[in-house]
């Protein structure tokens, strides 16, 4: 436990899984996952329900505030399966930005961002129950946002005529998934925990109590 006493895990949020640890539907939760997290655990952000990949959890409530409240963005990295095979021209349409339809039926042009086509990762294994056919014409990609619109990145390659098969989040700004495993958690030093997601102003100011 750190000096706050407060506790940081990432984890490989596995497909059909919410984000949640409390849902008054019947899903799979978080609490499923093999690991006594501590009371008052939550998820900072959310990967939908069909998502895979990094989520950081925390007993710590500034951290979301800390995160996607504050005047600096935060980079997100995807790894993203598309339906065909995505040409140069198209890529370079994604890092200028694409329309898409966001809250209350606006059309909104994305913020430039990265974009590359790339190898499937050696670790980055076939989904064990709902399988994808791989041995269809696709591309993978890897997009880094700093902006985070409901269903951003199915929304960029559906403007583009490729429909997303599989989404992965891979990292938020240093603090990487790595090998971890669908289902896999691993704890965190809190230090550690900001400094890799480049957050200086994490610590509560305290005051100085007269002598």
């Amino acid at each position: 436990m750190s000096n706050s006493g407060h506790r940081y895990f990432i984890i490989n949020k596995p497909y059909n899984m919410v984000s949640q640890f409390i849902s008054p539907d019947k899903v799979r939760l978080l609490g499923d996952l093999d690991f006594d997290f501590p009371e008052g655990t939550h998820a900072v952000g959310r990967l939908d329900n069909h998502s895979e990949g990094l989520l950081l959890l925390t007993t710590n409530k500034r951290v979301t505030r800390l995160l996607f409240e504050s005047e600096q963005p935060h980079k997100r990295t995807y790894l993203v399966m598309v339906k065909n095979i995505v040409s140069q021209e198209t890529v370079e349409q994604l890092q200028r930005g694409v329309t898409i339809r966001i809250k209350g039926g606006v059309d909104w042009v994305t913020t430039p961002c990265q974009v590359e086509i790339v190898e499937k990762p050696a670790y980055i294994k076939q989904r064990e129950h709902h399988p994808l056919k791989e041995f269809l014409p696709h591309s993978w990609l890897l997009i880094t946002l700093t902006e985070g619109k409901y269903h951003q990145v199915r929304k960029m390659t559906s403007a583009i005529r490729h429909h997303c098969d599989r989404l992965i989040r891979v990292s938020i700004e240093d603090i990487e998934l790595g090998d971890l495993p669908p289902g896999g958690v691993r704890e965190m030093e809190e230090t550690e925990f900001f400094r890799l997601l480049k957050i200086e102003n994490w610590q509560p100011e305290t005051s100085i109590l007269p002598q």
